[in-house]
């Protein structure tokens, strides 16, 4: 039987129908009975369906117009995308680790949950909690969550540093290159606040990246040429950068001994002879050499001046990048010389030595009239003063080795180093990289890297959009946790990117996870009844950055109708 509307004389009436076959089997209905009307309030139907519903034990007034009630709207889609990529690289596995440590609180929701406040609104350990408070987390209970839990989250972390190494190290392996990987080392300072000494600290007052004096620490990255992060390292923040390039080298071919070859690339401060002398002598578990691409620093330049003088003969009349290659210590020395580059580096040092020699001619002028007892406006000037602000500006401009001031004598007193002015120019637009690399060619070896370049916006993800800095703990532990949580954020960032670049999509991922952030959880309340969970229509814009993820979209708890 089913219910049937019919209309008469302007009224809508329901009747009761059935269904049967007759005599030679075909199908036919009939109207057993004619309910009433249905749009007369208070009528028959209205009788009959509050007698159904309390022989049914359900209250009459589901029959009334009903109560909604709506809870606030949680974000969902971005922390479901990191949350599908999070058990997709393996990073699930943590979980297996704190209990076989026997923790009786999930650990590994708690690191879970610091790593994507890194992504999506990065905040201290209280700010998390009052981010949570905004999201729809999946399979976390926030409500679980303390500040002291976060805190000693972190220190579980480190107490088991080398359990969770073995778990990153494991989920980074397939994504590896075993025939032939690129990696790229280099470091960071990393600000950290705060006056007290701790036993061990890693805070320590050093020349920041900034070019100022300040407490901090240093953040050693090694990465792949794709910009995946595969380890990383804290120092003290006054550690000199060229003595962290072999123990990391080595605890990386120890984590990941399958690689079969290893080119490491790294910037001008990690290039010293020990190095060199260092790097020649290790061998990978495949007993192939361990290869290097490594850029000549600038302190070192006056050991080339012999050996470029070739090649600046070249380099004058190009007008456009020439690359060449000579030998250097049995290693190969490529050269590469950018003459619009060279040009511009000279024109703009020209500038500054025009604009410091104007300066120094006008305090000498008013230093020589100070002495004829000419008076002039403002402060008296005196040749330690003048020595003192011309010494500081030549410093400012960065030309102390070719601007000397004579700090020593009575007199205001400065000489243009010619040798140096040359030395400095012949080594404008040029790129010097020291090699055992044998089978790339030269402009090979400058495409390696310039590759740097990229994986060094690794570093400006963690200090802009992960915000690693400037951190507040005091505890040598956590603040290297801190940097762990960071490191793991910076994974999920550049495997997000990758896929992002993959697809030929212009969107970044802190885009692509602003535009998911829009899917939110929504609850209704229906007659003060338990409430209902049901997540916002998905557009085509989200949709299609969940395909350009490579990530299902978020699942549907209830189906919400509203008749």
């Amino acid at each position: 039987m089913f219910t049937k509307l019919t209309r008469s004389g302007g009224h809508t009436y329901v009747q009761l129908v059935e269904s049967f076959r007759d005599e030679t089997g075909r199908p036919r209905q009939r109207t057993i009975s004619t309910l009433g009307r249905l749009d007369e309030v208070g009528g028959q139907v209205d009788s009959l369906l509050k007698g159904l519903l309390r022989a049914k034990g359900l209250p009459a007034s589901t029959t009334d117009t009903p109560q909604v009630a709506f809870e606030s709207a949680l974000a969902l889609g971005d922390v479901w995308a990191l949350d599908q990529l999070w058990k997709e690289l393996g990073f699930d596995a943590l979980a297996g680790v704190f209990r076989k440590a026997r923790y009786t609180t999930p650990v590994e929701h708690a690191i879970r949950v610091m790593v994507f406040n890194r992504l999506c609104d990065p905040d201290s350990k209280l700010g998390v909690l009052r981010w949570l408070q905004t999201v729809s987390m999946p399979q976390v209970d926030v409500a679980a969550l303390t500040h002291q839990h976060l805190l000693r989250s972190l220190d579980a972390l480190m107490d088991h540093q080398e359990a969770v190494d073995d778990v990153v190290a494991n989920l980074l392996r397939p994504l590896v290159d075993q025939d032939l990987s690129l990696v790229f080392y280099d470091l960071t300072t990393i600000r950290a606040a705060g006056l007290s000494e701790q036993v061990g600290d890693v805070r320590q007052y050093g020349m920041a990246k900034e070019g100022l004096i300040a407490r901090q620490f240093m953040l050693g990255v090694v990465q792949t040429a794709e910009g995946l992060p595969i380890y990383h390292e804290v120092f003290d923040g006054n550690q000199a950068e060229s003595p962290t390039l072999m123990p990391t080298l080595k605890k990386v071919l120890t984590r990941f001994g399958h690689i079969k070859r290893l080119i490491v690339v790294a910037d001008r401060g990690l290039l010293s002879l020990d190095n060199i002398d260092e790097l020649g002598k290790i061998q990978l578990p495949s007993g192939q050499a361990l290869e290097f691409i490594l850029a000549v620093p600038g302190r070192r330049y006056g050991e080339f001046v012999e050996v470029l003088q070739a090649f600046q003969a070249k380099a004058i009349t190009a007008e456009e990048e020439i690359i060449e290659e000579t030998s250097w210590h049995d290693l190969r020395l490529v050269v590469a010389h950018h003459p619009h580059s060279a040009k511009e580096q000279t024109l703009l040092r020209q500038e500054r030595i025009a604009a410091l020699r104007t300066q120094a001619q006008a305090w000498a002028g008013k230093l020589d009239g100070q002495d004829g007892g000419v008076s002039t406006r403002g402060r008296k000037l005196s040749d330690s003063g003048a020595k003192a602000r011309f010494y500081h500006a030549v410093k400012e401009a960065h030309l102390a080795k070719i601007v000397k001031v004579d700090l020593k004598s009575d007199l205001f007193n400065y000489t243009i180093d010619a040798a140096a002015l040359k030395q400095a120019e012949l080594m404008d637009g040029k790129l010097m990289l020291v090699t055992n690399v044998a089978d790339l060619t030269p402009r090979e070896v400058v495409q390696r890297y310039k590759a740097l370049a990229d994986i060094e916006r690794g570093f400006r993800v963690l200090k802009s959009e992960i915000e690693i800095a400037p951190v507040y703990h005091r505890l040598p532990e956590r603040i290297r946790a801190h940097a762990f949580i960071c490191f793991m954020a910076l994974i999920v960032y550049r495997v997000m990117r990758q896929r992002l670049k993959l697809a030929k999509s212009d969107l970044s991922p802190e885009r692509a996870l602003a535009e998911l952030r829009r899917i939110q959880r929504h609850k209704v309340r229906i007659n003060k009844a338990e409430p209902i969970s049901g997540i916002s229509t998905i557009n085509d814009a989200q949709a299609q950055v969940l395909e350009t993820l490579n990530i299902k979209k978020p699942t549907q708890d209830a189906q919400l109708t509203l008749l």
